[in-house]
């Protein structure tokens, strides 16, 4: 383990800190839209595209999704049509500015699960700083797309995912003492989540959360390229303003643990046949033919003891582990932490798709879905490969931003993830 890095990146944080200001939230008025649920999204790169994207669509005219991801024959005409569509709502009421800035506690219940977190406008740090630690790799051309759209909607349409872990000061209290009383809104999405916002605007309790955050550093659970897109904009307007900030939830996962799940490849273009072939003797290889619940439990079981992927897409699943050790030592670079040179997502990228399948990492090639069931039915539909991907511990993920290592993108996916379009913030408002 690297102690000094962690040191230095301490120090950093302390002395720089997490700055979290208020701004008057965009919000949807319930009597303009047929329901709240109706009108929020997941984020924008969870939405499952075609079939998730029409769903949101025809569930209300107004849903958030035609401005996270409008829909036109050209980049430049999707996101200028993004930009009217959010004027339009607001000249016609059917979203409005809170009177007055503040900070907004966020509450989700479903699935076993309650998170509770504060939402607000996070001053903008360098890597550098060591104040918001990414731990994913980022595509450019997406981070050049969400630019575009944030450039020219001059908003932050759905909040980052960040985590710190707290001691219980401060924030905590703030946050435990409001949900006590009324919420702005109250709503419950088709997944059965159960969502609840409050707003903080009291001097006092508004100065206990920017005393308590300046002494902690955020990990990016969600939002890596959001993050990127928000440096990016920043970077272009040099004039202090609203571009130093970006819209963020910020999560105590200490009070509210999230859970850490995998990212699985959708191979477009490569059949399972194809793909078990090339692998050779690689892996060890294990056709498995029960349900996909029980070939997950023998992933994890295998994935315990080391590297393992399980394919799908031929109507079976195939259990791929153990390695050649040899192949490692000659795929996966030696000048990164040990941690990540044995990540499944490290051997996956850098042996499996670089190495053996010779797959380039461009979205022609490689989809990157989040729902287990979705990416196998989508590899079965297309004649392509769905890998399963098992999860990453939330410590190693978090150790490893410390030493400012990245990992291959789309490698976690922390949730529950908030929902898109129950608070939004209008640069032009600030």
């Amino acid at each position: 383990m690297n102690t000094s890095g962690h040191a230095a990146a301490d120090a950093r944080a302390a002395a720089a800190g997490l700055r979290l200001r208020p701004f008057r939230g965009l919000r949807y008025v319930p009597e303009r839209v047929g329901s709240l649920a109706a009108v929020t999204s997941p984020p924008y790169d969870v939405v499952v595209r075609p079939d998730g994207l029409l769903h949101l669509e025809s569930a209300d005219p107004h849903n958030i999704v035609r401005l996270i991801l409008p829909q036109a024959i050209t980049a430049g005409t999707r996101h200028r049509k993004a930009a009217v569509t959010l004027d339009r709502w607001i000249a016609e009421g059917v979203l409005a500015a809170d009177p007055e800035p503040a900070l907004y506690v966020y509450e989700q219940y479903g699935d076993g699960i309650l998170q509770r977190g504060i939402i607000g406008a996070l001053e903008l740090t360098t890597p550098d700083e060591g104040v918001v630690l990414p731990h994913e790799d980022v595509m450019p051309h997406v981070v050049e797309d969400r630019a575009a759209l944030m450039r020219t909607t001059a908003a932050n349409l759905e909040p980052l995912l960040l985590t710190y872990p707290g001691d219980g000061d401060g924030a905590a209290t703030v946050v435990e003492r409001t949900v006590e009383r009324e919420p702005l809104l109250a709503t419950t999405t088709e997944d059965g989540f159960q969502h609840r916002l409050w707003s903080v605007t009291d001097p006092a309790e508004l100065a206990a959360v920017a005393t308590d955050l300046a002494r902690h550093q955020a990990l990016i659970a969600d939002g890596h390229h959001r993050w990127a897109t928000y440096l990016r904009l920043r970077d272009e307007h040099r004039a202090p303003g609203p571009w130093n900030y970006g819209l963020v939830l910020l999560i105590d996962t200490v009070r509210y643990p999230l859970r850490v799940r995998a990212i699985h490849r959708l191979l477009n273009r490569l059949p399972v046949a194809d793909a078990l072939t090339a692998v050779g003797d690689a892996f060890r290889v294990r056709r498995l033919d029960g349900p996909l619940p029980a070939a997950l439990d023998a992933l994890g079981s295998a994935a315990a003891e080391g590297n393992a992927f399980l394919l799908a897409g031929d109507g079976a699943f195939h259990l791929l582990d153990r390695p050649d050790r040899d192949l490692l030592a000659r795929t996966i670079r030696t000048d990164r932490p040990e941690a990540w040179r044995t990540l499944d997502a490290t051997v996956l990228h850098s042996t499996l798709l670089d190495h053996v399948w010779h797959i380039p990492d461009a979205p022609e090639e490689i989809a990157y879905i989040h729902d287990t069931q979705a990416a196998v039915e989508q590899a079965e539909r297309r004649g392509g490969t769905a890998v399963l991907m098992h999860p990453v511990r939330e410590e190693v993920v978090r150790d490893l931003a410390r030493q400012g290592v990245t990992m291959p993108r789309k490698s976690t996916s922390f949730g529950p993830k908030p929902a898109t379009g129950l608070v939004l913030r209008s640069l032009a408002l600030d």
